[in-house]
């Protein structure tokens, strides 16, 4: 696979990847807000203005923990997203300044990743977001991830391959950047499939033609079960797979979502996604920078994690 296009002396995503470097995402951003002052019901993208601080030294932990890449908070930051919040009108200036945080705590070869989530609805006809107001809403997002300085970007926790390809799309005919995409699967008595019906092998097959340099799953399971997803996957192509695995699924303890699985328990299946092998491998929801230090540790011994 080629190098990115825009290249400077710091190897990119793609460099790195071809030069054999098993890379390390960060762990969830949610739940580090939500401790850090991010009230329920409350805009995660409004706190790249209004408290940069808290975004900049969550970057700041993941890295000293051993990721080589961290996402920008900007999971929701869409138009149609930010109109929740009537925020619309900052989509440009809340992805910079993501970008600018995520940068602010990274060290010299640092990498940040522009996060992209789902528009929160379906396309039409299943649903009543135009096509091409979901077309533009991603591009104007993407291209403000750009702008900002990312070195890649994701489209993460997808369900649909309508919305997941068009976003694709979008992110390559507007912008240079490294594009990855990633699905989530529930198992059920047949296996495993999206919401909308897509399995693994599907969701590979489909992603990368639609583009994506980088294909994967993230959310929506534990370690144990994004190595059976991540298996299935690695039999229909030899391209680059990324695993960003939940620290289980939450219960509910006093109030509160617990996830069951341990950086420790983790490490373990993390080490047996290396082996397939899978080339990015993260945090999701439940985890924390203990889960990515143990996952440094187990998968780059050479690594000096603190």
């Amino acid at each position: 696979m080629k190098p990115e296009a825009n290249s400077t002396t710091t190897p990119g995503i793609l460099d790195r990847l071809g030069a054999g470097e098993l890379l390390v995402f960060d762990g969830a951003t949610g739940s580090y807000l939500q401790e850090h002052g991010l009230e329920p019901g409350g805009c995660p993208e409004l706190m790249n203005a209004e408290q940069p601080e808290i975004v900049r030294e969550m970057a700041a932990q993941y890295f000293a923990a051993g990721s080589d890449m961290v996402l920008t908070n900007t999971f929701g930051a869409n138009r149609i997203g930010l109109k929740r919040y009537d925020l619309e009108e900052r989509t440009r200036e809340l992805n910079i300044k993501a970008v600018e945080n995520a940068r602010a705590g990274a060290p010299e070869g640092g990498l940040v990743v522009g996060s992209v989530g789902p528009l929160g609805g379906l396309l039409e006809p299943l649903g009543d977001i135009p096509e091409d107001a979901a077309y533009d809403a991603l591009a104007e997002q993407i291209s403000a991830l750009e702008e900002g300085g990312a070195d890649g970007v994701i489209i993460e926790t997808q369900l649909a391959l309508e919305e997941v390809t068009l976003a694709i799309r979008a992110a390559k005919e507007h912008t240079s950047l490294t594009t990855m995409a990633t699905m989530v699967f529930d198992k059920g008595p047949r296996g495993y499939f999206t919401m909308m019906g897509v399995t693994p092998e599907k969701a590979v097959q489909e992603l990368e033609s639609a583009g994506a340099d980088i294909v994967g799953t993230n959310c929506g399971n534990g370690i144990e079960r994004m190595v059976e997803i991540a298996t299935k996957m690695r039999a229909v192509t030899d391209g680059y797979l990324a695993v960003q695995s939940n620290a289980g699924m939450p219960t509910l303890v006093k109030g509160e979502n617990c996830y069951p699985e341990t950086p420790e328990f983790m490490a373990e299946g993390y080490r047996k996604l290396a082996d397939l092998p899978v080339n990015i491998l993260g945090g999701c929801c439940g985890t924390n920078a203990a889960h990515i230090k143990a996952l440094v540790e187990a998968v780059k011994p050479q690594a000096t994690a603190v």
